[in-house]
């Protein structure tokens, strides 16, 4: 369990919450909005009412206690820098801030962010090849340059095993396990026989993935 901070409650502050919670940890908010404060204050660990450009308020919170603070400020820009420096100036660990701007993470970054997400391009490129894609299920970046992708396993591999077809060398993968009824099962055997309308789910980088995909 985890104490985060989730600063911002449009549809991406309080879906991250209210998600956070379900996994156990223990999650404060915060909102200039009343209203939206007062929706999930049923549901989180402490809910409160304050703009986090003023110093004060987040001087009020504590933030070096928070594991993760998250900056979740998704139509200001200028409040989503000034508040993010200000929690790595007061002493909180780790900073985790929504854009959908590169030149904006570029700054964000800068001014001392430790990550930053999209939420709204990653949506977008997950979208875009599960649904271009008649064998993909869903397709998650883990970085620029690395994915997990749940796929049906390719005609060419019925019948095989991992070690037949040689898959690390051959198609520079990781068979990660196979999905039934959203239970994953580990494969460790290199001796495993994949088996037709069989879904994998495969770890590697994006260019040798899709390329697996629809093959």
């Amino acid at each position: 369990m985890k104490s985060m901070l989730v600063i911002g409650l449009g549809r991406f502050g309080k879906h991250l919450a209210t998600k956070l919670v379900e996994l156990g940890n223990e999650v404060m908010v915060v909102d200039t909005n009343e209203e939206e404060v007062d929706k999930i204050a049923h549901i989180v660990t402490r809910a409160q009412i304050g703009d986090c450009k003023d110093e004060d308020v987040i001087r009020s919170l504590g933030v070096s206690n928070f594991d993760i603070c998250f900056v979740c400020i998704s139509d200001n820009f200028q409040s989503s820098l000034e508040i993010t420096s200000l929690l790595k100036d007061l002493g909180a660990p780790y900073v985790v801030s929504k854009t959908d701007r590169d030149i904006h993470a570029k700054f964000l970054i800068r001014i001392g962010a430790d990550d930053v997400i999209y939420p709204e391009r990653d949506m977008a490129q997950r979208a875009a090849v599960k649904y271009s894609s008649k064998t993909a299920f869903d397709y998650i970046e883990l970085t620029d340059e690395y994915a997990i992708s749940e796929i049906l396993v390719p005609r060419s591999w019925i019948g095989k095993t991992i070690k037949e077809l040689n898959i690390r060398p051959v198609y520079n993968v990781n068979i990660i396990g196979f999905k039934a009824n959203s239970h994953v099962t580990p494969i460790v055997n290199a001796e495993y026989v994949f088996k037709g309308e069989e879904h994998l789910l495969i770890a590697g980088s994006k260019d040798d993935i899709l390329k697996i995909i629809d093959k």
